[in-house]
C-alpha cells in the first residue's frame, strides 16, 4: 500500500521527537548544549533525513531548540510551549508536551448561580449551574486545581460524564459542543486551604491562577473556570514580533526547581 511508507515516516518523526524532547525536559541535553547531527540521528533511529528534519522542526516551533542555519543546532530551553490560543484542554496541553494528565474529582454538583457567577456566565443569579471542582496531576504528580462552571445547558452533559475518566473538554466536544474561543485573565492568588490540602504546599502559597471563559461561535458562555497552578509546573510566555499580532504560549517548567 501506498500509504506504508508515510505511516512508518510518521511514526519515526513522532519518535525521534519524544526522544529529544524528553532528554531535553529530563536534562540530558541542557540549555547550550549542541543536540546530535542529523547524520547521527538517522543512523541511531534506522531513518531517513525527512523524519529526522520533521521532528527537529516541531522541537523549533516549541521554542526547545535553535535554527541551525549552517551550524549545529542547540537546545535553548529545557521547557515545553504549546500555542496559548489552542490550549483550553489540560489534557490536550499534557499530551502535547508527553506528560500524562490525570485527574481526582473532589466534588460536582447542579446548583444555583451566585451573583457574580451568573452575571460571569451571562445568566440569572439563581440558575441553575453545574460545578466541578478537580485537582489535575501531570505525571501522577499534583499540579493545579480547577473550578469549573457550566450553564445547565451545557453542564447536562458534565453530569452525565465521569470526571475521574479524562477530559471535560473533549467530552463537550464530542458532545458537539461549540467551542468556538476563549478568554483569559492571568493572574497570582494564595493557596487557600483547599487549594494547600490537594497541591500538598502550605496555605498562602502563591499560585499562578487562569480565570478562563469559553465561548461559542454566537457568542454564549459555555464555562466560567478558575485554574491554580503551582508556579514551578506552569508558566505563561508572551511572545511578540513588530508588526505581527502578539501570541502566547503555555510553558510546563515541571522539572524546574521553584524559585
Amino acid at each position: 500500500m501506498t500509504t506504508g511508507p508515510r505511516h512508518h515516516a510518521r511514526q519515526q518523526h513522532d519518535e525521534i521527537a519524544h526522544y529529544l524532547r524528553t532528554a531535553i525536559r529530563e536534562g540530558s541535553f541542557q540549555p547550550g548544549d549542541e543536540l546530535p547531527s542529523e547524520a547521527e540521528l538517522t543512523r541511531k533511529f534506522s531513518s531517513s533525513r525527512g523524519p529526522v528534519r520533521q521532528a527537529m522542526s516541531a522541537l523549533r516551533a516549541e521554542g526547545l531548540i535553535s535554527s541551525g542555519r549552517g551550524r549545529r543546532t542547540v537546545v535553548l530551553d529545557n521547557v515545553l510551549t504549546q500555542s496559548f490560543d489552542d490550549v483550553i484542554s489540560f489534557s490536550q496541553w499534557c499530551h502535547a508536551s508527553d506528560i500524562v494528565p490525570g485527574q481526582v474529582t473532589q466534588r460536582v454538583a447542579r446548583e444555583p448561580a451566585e451573583k457574580s457567577l451568573a452575571a460571569s456566565l451571562r445568566i440569572e443569579a439563581g440558575d441553575p449551574i453545574v460545578s466541578v471542582f478537580r485537582l489535575r496531576l501531570m505525571d501522577e504528580v499534583p499540579a493545579m486545581v480547577e473550578r469549573l462552571n457550566y450553564p445547565l445547558d451545557f453542564g447536562r452533559h458534565v453530569l452525565a460524564f465521569d470526571t475521574d475518566s479524562g477530559s471535560i473538554y473533549q467530552e463537550l466536544i464530542d458532545q458537539g459542543v461549540d467551542i468556538n474561543r476563549a478568554s483569559r485573565t492571568i493572574d497570582a492568588v494564595g493557596a487557600n486551604e483547599d487549594d494547600a490540602r490537594l497541591l500538598e504546599v502550605p496555605v498562602g502559597t502563591p499560585l499562578l491562577r487562569v480565570r478562563r471563559r469559553a465561548f461559542t461561535t454566537a457568542g454564549d458562555v459555555i464555562e466560567s473556570s478558575d485554574d491554580r497552578y503551582l508556579p514551578w509546573k506552569a508558566s505563561f510566555t508572551m511572545n511578540s514580533t513588530r508588526g505581527n499580532p502578539s501570541s502566547m504560549s503555555l510553558v510546563s517548567t515541571e522539572h524546574t526547581a521553584p524559585v
